[in-house]
């Protein structure tokens, strides 16, 4: 095996590449009619706050995940070494990944002290290596060095600690497989990232892949605890009729054959396994995209319908050596943001290769966690009003309480008056803070409000204040 020395040379090409494979969002939602899967829907909109942990071989160099085995023109890879020494080089990590410090239960304490409340956990990313005991390939984590580890069946123990804090448990399982010879054909070179050969001419060569995928979905569906959402990444593995102009519009490579892989006979085992399970088929709007996951960034404006964003707390997904990762006062004012506008933000975290979690990730779930602990009342339930933002103060609603959230500047220290001009106070009732109950004096002239903000809570850095009062 080549020494990993050389990758350093191409892991900032790698973190800058990732910018150009976000996921877009359809602009059409499907809702679903079941009402056990409405009711965990609802339930699911309660939480506002989840982990998403990215983690597998492709921690071991520290590398963007997976996508380096894609030949497409945005990735960058190192040079001199041929595209099918690179393959074999990737595929032989699972030699030598052995995180001996895998702690699940120290993962889900620290995603609780953030104030997270779900967790989606990559089972397998494009890659093909299993995170999981799957019997239906030896790429897994459960057959290399770490296969005779107590948790060596590492989603099932994830699943199993996060269960223990209370989490929502969702499983994020790749449709795509490069590893597998029934979607990367050996026979053919791999030039995207969609299947390599033509599947109307190898329909059974399909058809395995279609019936190894959903054995291994079986699989986590029955022998791995309760499952509330199965998170589905690779839109692009998706019936033909659902690629229309906006799809197109998005420019990854559409193969001309329908690359499915049979989701109503999957969503019928799912849900006969787990009732109520939330299916988050990423782009592939219809009756298997519960709700919908714009990537990295706060759409504009309200949606109505359930979303989430998720972005990563650093530049990537998985785990880099000197990343750099977002600051805490950015991700509550992103938090408040996306929750102002109707939906939920899933936190991307990266373990490391031996199984830890990087010290400033958990510094930053920590901080976090502290200004959700202090404010999560005007978070956690609640739900949208008409008029959600205006001039950096966002409102959310619950319980006929209306919470106003001012995002204090990045840097910068509350200043003494804060004011708005919609949703105002019904006459005669109180301003407090959420933090702690304190009443705060305001008046109300010409339309507008203006709170006077005490002078201990202007000295205190905090990323933003809310306040609570009735309409």
């Amino acid at each position: 095996m080549r020494s990993l020395l050389f990758l350093l040379v191409f892991v900032v090409k790698g973190m800058l590449a990732q910018q150009d494979n976000t996921h877009k969002t359809s602009s059409i939602y499907v809702p679903p009619k079941d009402p056990q899967v409405l009711a965990k829907l609802e339930q699911w909109q309660d939480l506002k706050f989840g982990i998403l942990i990215h983690w597998g071989v492709y921690a071991v160099p520290g590398i963007i995940e997976s996508w380096q085995l894609c030949s497409e023109e945005w990735i960058n890879r190192p040079d001199g070494m041929s595209y099918e020494d690179y393959k074999k080089w990737y595929w032989n990590l699972s030699s030598v990944f052995n995180p001996v410090n895998f702690n699940p239960e120290s993962w889900a304490k620290a995603s609780k002290a953030a104030g997270m409340k779900y967790v989606v956990f990559t089972t397998k990313h494009h890659d093909g290596f299993n995170m999981f005991d799957t019997q239906q390939t030896d790429y897994k984590i459960t057959n290399g060095p770490f296969k005779n580890h107590p948790k060596a069946n590492v989603a099932k123990h994830v699943f199993e600690a996060y269960r223990n804090q209370d989490f929502m448990i969702g499983a994020y399982f790749s449709k795509p497989d490069w590893h597998s010879q029934d979607f990367w054909w050996d026979k053919y070179a791999t030039p995207d990232r969609n299947a390599n050969y033509d599947i109307l001419k190898y329909p059974e060569k399909w058809k395995a892949y279609q019936d190894f995928t959903f054995n291994q979905i079986d699989e986590l569906m029955h022998d791995y605890g309760a499952i509330d959402i199965l998170w589905l990444d690779g839109g692009w593995v998706r019936p033909k009729e659902t690629v229309n102009d906006e799809v197109r519009s998005w420019g990854a490579p559409i193969p001309e054959f329908s690359q499915e892989v049979d989701m109503p006979k999957i969503a019928q085992m799912a849900r006969e396994a787990q009732p109520g399970i939330i299916f988050a088929d990423r782009t592939v709007h219809g009756p298997f995209e519960n709700y919908q996951t714009p990537e990295r960034k706060v759409p504009e404006h309200k949606i109505d319908n359930p979303w989430e964003t998720c972005m990563p707390l650093a530049n990537n997904w998985g785990y880099v050596p000197n990343d750099t990762y977002k600051s805490t006062t950015k991700v509550i004012h992103s938090l408040v943001e996306v929750v102002a506008k109707g939906g939920n933000m899933l936190l991307g975290i990266g373990p490391k290769s031996d199984g830890t979690l990087p010290y400033e990730a958990v510094t930053k779930m920590e901080e976090i966690g502290n200004w959700l602990t202090a404010n999560g009342a005007a978070i956690y339930g609640t739900r949208t009003v008409d008029h959600y933002q205006e001039d950096g103060v966002f409102f959310t609603s619950k319980d006929k309480t209306t919470y106003a959230i001012y995002l204090v500047k990045e840097g910068e220290k509350a200043p003494k008056t804060i004011s708005w001009s919609i949703n105002l106070p019904k006459k005669g009732s109180k301003l407090s803070l959420v933090a702690n109950g304190n009443k705060i004096k305001y008046s109300v002239s010409n339309g507008k409000l203006t709170a006077q903000i005490p002078a201990n809570l202007r000295n205190t850095n905090t990323a933003a204040i809310a306040f609570a009062f009735k309409q």
